[in-house]
C-alpha cells in the first residue's frame, strides 16, 4: 500500500541520476532528495524520503545511503523494495514509481529502530552516482551523430523546442542572406564548412518575397529553397525555411503567395525531419491582430501537408514581440495564435537592442515558446561596429534560456553583419581567420562549441 507522511524537519541534498540511454549520447543527470523524520519515540522512528528527478527520464532506479550509527536499522519500508547490509541501505523502485520523468517525484519511506543516536543518513547515491550537489550535463560525444540524427523530428513542448526524446534543445546556426543576391555563398563547399567546421545545427534559408525575390519567379525560388533543404539534410542540419517578408510590412499583402509557397514546400518536404517553417519574417507597421489573422490562415496550409512540422510566427515591430512599436509580449500572451506546435520569432541587433529588449525576452521566455530566427552583432541597419559586450550578453542569455538562434548572415555581403570578408564566397575557404569578419569569428567560436543534446 502507498503511504505518505507529514514532513516535519527537512534537509535537501542533490543526487546524480544515471540511466541506460541510447548509444548516441548521455543525458543530463540530477536529482534532489529530501529526507525527513516524521516521528520518533524511544528506540524507534519513522522517516520519509522524497526523490525528485532533475535530469533526463529514468526507467528503473536504486537509491543507496549509509546509516551513520551502527544501531540504526530499517524495520519496514514502503513504496520501494528495502534492504540493509551493515550500515548500507538500499531502496529499489517498484512498479508504480520505477519510471521518473524529468521533474517526476517518488515518495517512499520506512520505519526503523536505533539504539544510540539517530543521525540523518549520509552518502546518498542513485544508480551508482555519488551526490555532488549539482546537476551534471553530459560530456558531448563527438561521435554522437549529426544534430538531426540525435534529435530527430522536433516539436514544441511547453515553452521549449524539444527533440524526439521530449527534451528541450537549443539549435545554434546561421542565416543566409537573400538567396537572389548571394547564391554563390551556398554551394557544397560552403555548407560542408558550415556543418563540419562551424558545427552548425541549422541553416536558415532566407527567401525574400519582394526585392527581386519569390514574386519574380515562384517556381524557380521554390526549387532553390528545396535544394538547400536537401543540402542541409545531407549534412545533418535543420533547415529553417524563411518566407522573408520585410517591405511591405503587412504579411497579409503576401497571403496568397504564402499559401501557394507553403502548400508546395510542405507537401514536398513533409517526410523530412529537418524542416522548420518561418511563415513571416519581420511584420512592421501593422497590428498584432493582423499578424495573427495571417498566421491562422497560413498555418492550416502547412498542416494539411505536414502535420508535424514546427511553425514559427513573426511578431509585431520587426519581430520584437512589439517592443520596437512601444508594446511588449503581453499582446501575444493575451491573444495567442490559435494553433499548436508553433513558436514566436524574436529578432535583435546587439548594438541597437539592449537591456529593455533582453528584459522582454527574459519575461516572455517563461510564457511563450520563442525562437530567435535572426539577430546581428551590429546595429539594426546591418552595419556599424560590432558590439561585443551586448552580443555576448545576448548569447549568454539565449544559452541560459535554451532559446535557439540563427545569426545574420552567412554571407560576404559588404556590411559588418556578414560573417565573411567581401570576395570570400565562391572560393574554397569559409572557416579560416583570413576570411572571417570580426562578427564571423565570434559566431564561429560560439557555434562550434560542442552541443549537449539530451537523449533518453
Amino acid at each position: 500500500m502507498k503511504r505518505l507522511f507529514a514532513l516535519l524537519a527537512t534537509f535537501a541534498t542533490v543526487l546524480g541520476l544515471t540511466a541506460a540511454f541510447g548509444p548516441q549520447a548521455a543525458a543530463a543527470t540530477g536529482c534532489k532528495v529530501e529526507y525527513t523524520v516524521a516521528g520518533q519515540w524511544q528506540g524507534g522512528f519513522q522517516a520519509g524520503v522524497r526523490i525528485t528527478n532533475l535530469g533526463a527520464p529514468v526507467s528503473g532506479w536504486t537509491l543507496r545511503f549509509t546509516m551513520p550509527d551502527a544501531g540504526q536499522k530499517v524495520a519496514q519500508g514502503w513504496n520501494a523494495t528495502w534492504s540493509q547490509s551493515g550500515s548500507a541501505v538500499t531502496a529499489v523502485g517498484v512498479d508504480w514509481n520505477r519510471t521518473l520523468a524529468t521533474g517526476g517525484v517518488a515518495d517512499l519511506g520506512f520505519s526503523g529502530t536505533f539504539t544510540g543516536a539517530n543521525p540523518k543518513p549520509t552518502a546518498f547515491t542513485l544508480n551508482g552516482v555519488t551526490c555532488d550537489g549539482s546537476v551534471d550535463e553530459p560530456t558531448p560525444d563527438p561521435d554522437a551523430g549529426t544534430p538531426v540524427e540525435v534529435n530527430g523530428q522536433l516539436h514544441v513542448c511547453g515553452v521549449n523546442l524539444c527533440n524526439q526524446y521530449d527534451r528541450p534543445v537549443q539549435l545554434r546556426g546561421m542565416s543566409t542572406h537573400g538567396i537572389q543576391w548571394f547564391e554563390q555563398c551556398y554551394d557544397a563547399t560552403s555548407l560542408d564548412a558550415l556543418a563540419n567546421d562551424w558545427k552548425s545545427d541549422l541553416l536558415r534559408i532566407s527567401m525574400y518575397v519582394q526585392e527581386d525575390g519569390y514574386e519574380t519567379d515562384p517556381a524557380g525560388f521554390t526549387n532553390r529553397v528545396n535544394a538547400l533543404v536537401d543540402m542541409a539534410e545531407a549534412r545533418g542540419m535543420y533547415a529553417l525555411i524563411d518566407f522573408h517578408t520585410l517591405t511591405p510590412g503587412d504579411p497579409n499583402h503576401n497571403l496568397d503567395r504564402a499559401k501557394t509557397f507553403f502548400a508546395s514546400v510542405a507537401a514536398r518536404n513533409a517526410g523530412k525531419k529537418n524542416v522548420i517553417y518561418e511563415i513571416t519574417n519581420e511584420p512592421n507597421g501593422v497590428s498584432w491582430q493582423a499578424v495573427k489573422n495571417y498566421a491562422e490562415q497560413v498555418i492550416p496550409v502547412v498542416r494539411a501537408a505536414d502535420p508535424d512540422g514546427v511553425v514559427i510566427v513573426g511578431t509585431r515591430g520587426w519581430s520584437s514581440l512589439g517592443v520596437s512599436d512601444g508594446s511588449d509580449e503581453n499582446e501575444v500572451v493575451n491573444n495567442p495564435v490559435a494553433a499548436t506546435n508553433i513558436m514566436y520569432a524574436f529578432h535583435f541587433y546587439a548594438a541597437s537592442h539592449k537591456d529593455s529588449y533582453r528584459s522582454t525576452l527574459s519575461r516572455a521566455a517563461s510564457r511563450l515558446p520563442l525562437f530567435v530566427t535572426e539577430f546581428g552583432t551590429v546595429s539594426a541597419t546591418g552595419g556599424g561596429a560590432m558590439d561585443v559586450a551586448s552580443t555576448t550578453a545576448w548569447l549568454d542569455l539565449l544559452d541560459q534560456l535554451k532559446i535557439s538562434y540563427a545569426n545574420w548572415t552567412y554571407s560576404d555581403a559588404p556590411e559588418s553583419s556578414a560573417a565573411f570578408r567581401p570576395g570570400t564566397c565562391g572560393g574554397g575557404d569559409y572557416s579560416s581567420s583570413g576570411v572571417l569578419t570580426e562578427s564571423g569569428a565570434l559566431l564561429k567560436n560560439r557555434i562550434s562549441t560542442p552541443d549537449s543534446f539530451p537523449t533518453s
